[in-house]
């Protein structure tokens, strides 16, 4: 890389560490928040949930919003929006406020993620170079997911909980101030309108769907609002596809998500987002209520998971470059599934459990950051700089969602089996093994179809 391309990634990478790390880093914090603002116990949840709703559901369209209006404009804008929503989060005195403050951290991330990943592949040409970006990029994004769940439980417990508004502000300044002179504008050749129809119809549905899956968790699959929420999301996501069909400049075009490299390398990515942020739900839960460990020790049992990733990103760009991004996909996703399985010899003794615990989760950062970047290779692979808005978009979306629904998912049937197994640490361990069998299933079963179906011949078409 030229020192003028060091520059740009520095940038871009900083940027994509703090959006991943946002994810996180109240999650420790929430019950802090609460007593603070004196939010109800029932509102507690929307701290995190308005940020993941606003993420996952604009994400798609802000990665077309960039392809026509300049990605470089649209990550500028984003970064202002996150550093403003930061500072409003960090000076709140009301629950509103607050949560305000959240949404406009969401949207400010659906806004500057796709930009940011399009800038990425829109600098480095495919190759080498672009796999090694990209590496770099998984790295931090997985390590940014561990990083804020530290980061919140060290500044909640040493100093207090806005700082993990405030620091946002310090990295949002740092960025503005440099990216203007770096970063070089980029757009699609084409000019065309906004799919309406297709962006209010995926949008709608995406919400719909995060708010039924997020409900789920709290009140059942059988709740009735639960099911309406579920079923209005199947309908306006069909909708979408309809319409996406027939509409002459598509917000999705479904020749994209016809190519088996975009379909397969995106399940791929859903799964091992969705299952790895179980995976430390079901880790936090099992240090805190099993264990009986502290905040600030559960945030710390993660730096194995969190450095695994940074510096298995690094090696991730020559893993790809020698067996093919297929293989390596099938490879971290084998990695993270035989890891998160050997969470099932986990116990009520306290020296064992947190010594197994802190082992599986760092091999399975590993497999998690290989799978990351496979899957964001595969998924841009042969895609012309007119489409890479929308072929980062999907992948981001695909990013946000898994890390939104699959702690509802996997929480529900941890929940669920600890309440049929009585009280008490045994039943902590014995539900969360519950869990951890089927998020392991599922990865597993990934790797297995991704394997069968994604062929090399597919990359051939793609390149």
């Amino acid at each position: 890389m030229s020192q003028r391309q060091k520059a740009i990634l520095l940038v871009l990478l900083a940027t994509q560490f703090m959006l991943a790390a946002d994810f996180s880093i109240l999650n420790v914090a929430v019950p802090e928040i609460g007593s603070s603002l004196h939010f109800s116990l029932s509102s507690l949840q929307w701290i995190v949930t308005a940020f993941a709703l606003t993420a996952a559901g604009f994400t798609l369209i802000f990665g077309r919003v960039g392809d026509l209006l300049g990605r470089k404009r649209l990550f500028l804008g984003g970064m202002a929006l996150l550093g403003l929503s930061s500072l409003l989060g960090g000076l709140a005195q009301t629950p509103t406020q607050l949560i305000v403050a959240r949404v406009g951290q969401g949207l400010a991330t659906a806004i500057t993620t796709p930009s940011a990943l399009a800038l990425i592949t829109t600098s480095f040409p495919e190759g080498k170079l672009r796999e090694r970006a990209m590496g770099l990029n998984g790295a931090l994004m997985s390590a940014g997911f561990t990083a804020g769940a530290i980061l919140g439980g060290v500044l909640t417990g040493l100093l207090d909980w806005r700082w993990a508004f405030l620091i946002n502000v310090v990295v949002a300044v740092a960025v503005l101030a440099a990216a203007p002179r770096l970063l070089t504008e980029s757009r699609s050749g084409q000019r065309v309108s906004i799919d309406l129809p297709g962006s209010l119809t995926v949008c709608t549905g995406l919400v719909a769907l995060v708010v039924g899956i997020t409900r789920a968790g709290e009140h059942g699959w059988t709740e009735t609002w639960v099911l309406v929420l579920l079923a209005a999301a199947a309908a306006l996501l069909v909708a979408f596809w309809a319409i996406e069909r027939v509409t002459a400049e598509p917000l999705l075009p479904v020749r994209l998500l016809a190519r088996p490299t975009i379909s397969w390398g995106n399940i791929g990515g859903l799964v091992t987002f969705t299952m790895m942020s179980s995976v430390v739900f079901l880790m936090t839960l099992y240090l805190q209520d099993a264990l009986h460990y502290s905040p600030l020790v559960t945030g710390l049992a993660f730096s194995g998971l969190g450095t695994a990733a940074f510096f298995g990103g690094l090696r991730t760009a020559r893993i790809i470059g020698r067996l093919g991004s297929r293989t390596a996909l099938v490879l971290g996703l084998v990695i993270q599934g035989v890891s998160t399985a050997a969470l099932l010899l986990i116990g009520t003794d306290h020296g064992p459990g947190l010594t197994l615990m802190i082992a599986a989760t760092t091999v399975g950062g590993f497999g998690h950051v290989l799978s990351i970047v496979s899957f964001m290779v595969t998924g841009t692979l042969g895609v012309s700089d007119d489409d890479q808005g929308r072929a980062t978009g999907i992948t981001s979306m695909t990013q946000q969602v898994g890390i939104t629904i699959g702690i509802p998912i996997i929480s529900t049937l941890a929940t669920s089996r600890i309440a049929a197994a009585g009280h008490g640490e045994s039943a902590v361990a014995e539900g969360v093994r519950t869990a951890i069998a089927v998020d392991a299933g599922v990865v597993l079963l990934a790797a297995l179809l991704i394997g069968l179906f994604l062929r090399k011949r597919h990359f051939s078409a793609a390149a």
